[in-house]
């Protein structure tokens, strides 16, 4: 499995993450149908099957995983300048809170598991500015998970995820 790491900076409409990275990991899964059971087994819970939506969005009160269950998709990160991801099945990718992402065009078989640290109920931000300062701040106070969800005690999340500001 390779591992991709990510960092964007506040662009002043979306606020991304000042601390964590996003992080892909490239064929996490083989079988996608344990997809969803693995991110609950190790804590991410919450879940769904769906798509991503196409207006770029982020999360402030919690991380974000998405797993891709069917087909494939090329997503955006960041915001508008962000970094053009290509997706497929058995891809993961890890959104840290404030990560914006949007999907610019998939297949139509595209399906992804998404789910959440501890379960958590999360809010759909669009990068309005009266969305700030508020949302900055409590994505700044977002801890690191205790588990990774598809390695639970170990895998990259554990070494990736430092909160050191990285500007």
């Amino acid at each position: 499995m390779e591992v991709k790491a990510y960092r964007f900076e506040d662009d002043g409409s979306i606020p991304n993450n000042p601390y964590f990275p996003v992080l892909l990991y490239k064929e996490a899964f083989a079988e996608t149908d344990a997809i969803q059971s693995t991110f609950e087994n190790n804590g991410w819970g919450n879940s769904w099957v769906n798509g991503v939506f196409d207006y770029h969005h982020y999360h402030s009160n919690t991380h974000e995983v998405l797993g891709v269950k069917s087909g494939r998709a090329t997503v955006q990160l960041g915001g508008a300048t962000g970094d053009l991801v290509s997706l497929q099945a058995g891809d993961v990718l890890i959104l840290p809170a404030g990560t914006g992402h949007r999907r610019l065009e998939a297949s139509e078989d595209f399906a992804i598991v998404g789910a959440y640290p501890d379960g958590r109920d999360y809010d759909t931000l669009t990068g309005n500015p009266e969305e700030r300062p508020d949302n900055v701040n409590r994505i700044e106070t977002i801890a690191k998970p205790e588990t990774d969800p598809v390695f639970g005690t170990a895998g990259p999340l554990h070494t990736e995820w430092n909160k050191e500001e990285t500007t």
